[in-house]
């Protein structure tokens, strides 16, 4: 393992080529690795992003050839950018994990935004 020390204090490492941003969230892919291979957990992914809000863009526009102009972007989207995402064999669910080390403001609004809008998914916070 390599560690690096990060943003918020916690220490980046890497586990089989992968960068986690924290011990901890390293720690958790070698747990859900070992789930995985037992057959309690399936389709194990990394990193998914979630829009949350979509960009506000302008209108588009008829170019003079006649093609289409694409709007120019004011706002980006709101993206939440689960941890891990996985199937829980014995639940029969979709799992979104996250591993966290503090709670930001930020990841708080996207946390209800993301309960809210992707309700399907069971939320799981590890701390």
């Amino acid at each position: 393992m390599n560690y690096r020390k990060t943003k918020y204090n916690s220490k980046k490492v890497t586990i089989d080529g992968i960068t986690f941003q924290s011990t901890k969230e390293g720690h958790r892919y070698c747990e859900l690795k070992l789930l995985e291979r037992a057959g309690e957990i399936k389709d194990l992914k990394m990193q998914v992003p979630f829009e949350l809000v979509p960009a506000l863009c302008e209108p588009n526009t008829i170019g003079k050839r006649g093609e289409i102009k694409k709007g120019k972007t004011i706002e980006n989207s709101v993206v939440y950018n689960a941890d891990f995402v996985y199937f829980d064999n014995r639940k029969q669910q979709m799992i979104v994990e996250d591993s966290k080390g503090c709670r930001t403001k930020d990841y708080i609004i996207k946390r209800k935004l993301m309960k809210q809008l992707y309700s399907q998914f069971e939320f799981i916070e590890s701390w």
